[in-house]
């Protein structure tokens, strides 16, 4: 089942005609590819599809997802969808458009009801009647003092039998809430700090505009990790493993230009070591282990900092005991795997000098990337830049450059 389900979602991604591919499926089939396919896919999904067809899937569609399809559409075809709505459908949906779909308002719901605080239990009853007759789906309770949000009233308070004396101020929770213009980042944050199964969003004023269930950060969250991989990789954000040939070209070719002048930074420092290179043609063979060691070291020491600063644990300012311990740590371990080499070189290539050339090469290269793997990441963060997306092209180039120079140049000295 899983399996026939990428099939059609890849169907309808590839298709030269995606709107026809996707006519072909159930109604229920529809909304459930249509969620799966990736933001572009579904901008172009939308725009090949007729007003009529769009109109037809959205009908049946939840407000907040009736505003997701819309969002994607333009705006002539957008307002005359709407205008085939049901009334409470189309207004509810296009007060979802006012919003930015990154903002904690459009990760928001419609499904809440509020109550004033001095209201009786049966007034909570009839209000949440009323919402489930109208939308079919029981709504989150809000208790209000006016327009400011007290709690959340929980749901199995109205099972109390002796609904007239109890008073909503004994059983209101306490209840998380961000502002309406919060990213979407922030809503995972609020969450993180508040594991509750909602949060409330609210405007201005102060006043309740909508909720947002827990479920509905499980897209941010994995946008989340998707947007970090991909700034380690120089892809784009848009990128999507469904994209064509021609897409991937214009989202890469940039990235992978700049690696070419950083790698030609460290073809430079290799081509001052020629002559040594030629006398003794073994060298060849172990500088890519020397520079493959340096490089993977400083991406572990970036990764460590990177988190750091994300948590604000540590800055610029405050960063030189981590510079030091990972410094330390890159001796510690160079030292290790130095020795290994240098046992390798030793015995296979009968070089005792060469044997330890490698092992001061590896200690001091990774003494450099914890240098650099800490230090770098600290300064793009101080001037503004996000260290997750430019260090490890500056950790590479100077694991590169200097432990060949390091490398090369040691071996020229002693060999």
């Amino acid at each position: 089942m899983e399996e026939s389900g990428t099939e059609v979602t890849q169907a309808v991604a590839t298709s030269s005609t995606p709107a026809a591919e996707f006519g072909t499926l159930s109604r229920s089939g529809q909304r459930q590819v249509f969620f799966q396919l990736p933001e572009t896919v579904q901008t172009s999904l939308v725009a090949d599809m007729d007003r009529e067809q769009l109109q037809r899937f959205v009908r049946r569609l939840d407000p907040d997802e009736v505003a997701d399809v819309l969002g994607l559409a333009d705006e002539e075809t957008r307002e005359r969808v709407l205008q085939r709505l049901d009334d409470d459908r189309r207004q509810r949906a296009e007060f979802l458009l006012e919003f930015s779909p990154e903002s904690a308002a459009g990760l928001m719901h419609l499904d809440y009801v509020t109550v004033d605080v001095d209201r009786s239990l049966a007034d909570v009853a009839r209000r949440v009647e009323r919402h489930e007759e109208r939308t079919g789906r029981f709504p989150k309770i809000f208790i209000t003092d006016g327009d400011d949000l007290i709690g959340e009233l929980p749901g199995q308070t109205l099972a109390m039998t002796d609904g007239d004396t109890v008073d909503l101020r004994d059983h209101v929770r306490a209840t998380p809430s961000v502002r309406f213009d919060s990213p979407d980042t922030d809503v995972v944050d609020v969450f993180r700090a508040n594991p509750e199964s909602s949060v409330a969003v609210l405007d201005d004023d102060g006043s309740i505009l909508g909720v947002i269930y827990a479920e509905d950060l499980l897209r941010v969250i994995e946008e989340e990790a998707g947007e970090t991989l991909y700034e380690f990789t120089g892809v784009r954000e848009e990128e999507s493993v469904l994209d064509g040939p021609l897409s991937k070209v214009r989202s890469r070719y940039k990235w992978l230009i700049i690696n070419l002048g950083t790698a030609f930074l460290a073809a430079g420092m290799v081509g001052f070591f020629e002559d040594t290179i030629a006398a003794f043609t073994l060298l060849a063979v172990y500088m890519p282990v020397v520079a493959g060691m340096g490089g993977n070291a400083g991406t572990q020491s970036m990764a460590v900092t990177v988190r750091g600063l994300a948590f604000g644990q540590i800055s610029l300012s405050t960063g030189s005991q981590a510079i030091l311990n990972e410094v330390i740590a890159g001796a510690a371990n160079g030292a290790i795997t130095g020795v290994l080499v240098a046992v390798i070189a030793t015995v296979f290539n009968q070089s005792p000098l060469l044997g330890l050339v490698l092992g001061v090469s590896m200690v001091l290269n990774l003494v450099i990337a914890g240098f650099f793997g800490t230090l770098i990441p600290m300064v793009l963060d101080k001037v503004g830049k996000d260290p997750a997306t430019s260090a490890t092209i500056f950790i590479t180039t100077a694991t590169d450059v200097l432990g060949f120079f390091i490398f090369l140049g040691l071996a020229q000295s002693v060999l």
